[in-house]
């Protein structure tokens, strides 16, 4: 396993870390604790979850189902384990029904967090990060309530999702007057065919030394060798098969080159993000051992600047703001 810096932090994260968000709901627990032994083995120490894991996830949820956290955390309850991972978890998105049992004021920040470190069973949090911004909330508000979890040791750095760029540099800058380090690191939806987060987040990032985290690395699937399935009978979902129809002759040249390389789609999907130098980890939630051990097999997989241009040519980002737009 190859290691990095967690954006412009100190500490270590491996390339590729393990994502459980399926944990409890399409994994079971047996089958979960085999993933994440596995993947403690194989060198993988970022393990991500959050509070709401554990069933299906919606903007408009009721609550969530802390399930996730609590499988990792009687995982972790078996001793030895601990010390040996980078432990990140979210908080944002609704646990119980009341107004106040949501989003980043101060009074739910502490709660939540409270709440995950008794499902995780374990007295702290590597990496804590805020699911979606709430710009509701004064960022002092937001920042005053993590540097006291900071100051009682329940979590060590803070991180976000799903931020805009410009939520990014408010973030930080509110953070620098407080003299604090603010966010190590920002996980955003990220991929050969999703790169909105160029225009502008990327630089975001660049500029304030914030890690990326890319989750969604092979796009629900359709990174991962979608037409060949389709050939070969597997059954896609109705939302997949349109994005197949939108996109078939992007994905015919996509699986064409592949083929050319001998490797299989999903691993260039996630050895094209590694190439990033603002990347410390890819999120991979594989649902099988089987699909854990292929996903590895990315950190190894150098692919040439032919083939990062033809990439590009396959796939075109949107360029960086203005530029991509002014001029």
């Amino acid at each position: 396993m190859n290691y990095t810096h967690l954006g412009r932090t100190g500490i270590k994260v491996s390339r590729i870390a393990l994502g459980t968000m399926e944990f409890g709901w399409q994994i079971d627990e047996s089958d979960s604790v085999t993933i994440m032994d596995e993947a403690l083995d194989a060198g993988i120490n970022l393990f991500d979850t959050a509070d709401v894991y554990g069933g299906p996830q919606s903007p408009e949820m009721d609550k969530g189902y802390g399930t996730s956290e609590e499988i990792i955390g009687r995982w972790l309850a078996q001793g030895g384990r601990r010390n040996r991972i980078v432990l990140a978890t979210k908080v944002y998105q609704p646990m119980d029904t009341g107004p106040n049992d949501r989003r980043l004021s101060a009074y739910h920040i502490r709660r939540a967090c409270e709440a995950s470190l008794r499902r995780l069973k374990t007295d702290h949090i590597d990496l804590y990060q805020m699911h979606h911004v709430d710009r509701a909330t004064p960022w002092e508000e937001i920042w005053q309530a993590m540097e006291q979890l900071i100051r009682e040791g329940k979590i060590t750095y803070v991180g976000s999702s799903n931020f805009a760029g410009w939520d990014i540099a408010t973030a930080q800058c509110t953070a620098a007057s407080r003299n604090l380090l603010g966010l190590a690191s920002e996980q955003s939806l990220y991929n050969l065919a999703q790169r909105t987060i160029e225009l502008e987040v990327i630089p975001a990032l660049r500029h304030y030394g914030v890690g990326l985290i890319p989750y969604g690395p092979i796009g629900s699937g359709l990174l991962g060798g979608v037409l060949r399935g389709t050939a070969q009978g597997h059954s896609s979902s109705t939302p997949l098969q349109k994005r197949v129809a939108e996109l078939r002759p992007q994905l015919e040249a996509y699986e064409a080159l592949c083929d050319e390389l001998g490797e299989a789609p999903a691993l260039v999907a996630l050895a094209w993000l590694l190439h990033n130098p603002i990347v410390s980890a890819v999120i991979s939630g594989p649902r099988t051992v089987v699909q854990l051990r292929a996903n590895l097999k990315a950190t190894s997989l150098n692919l040439s600047n032919e083939t990062l241009t033809r990439l590009d040519k396959i796939w075109p980002g949107p360029g960086e703001a203005p530029g991509a737009y002014a001029w």
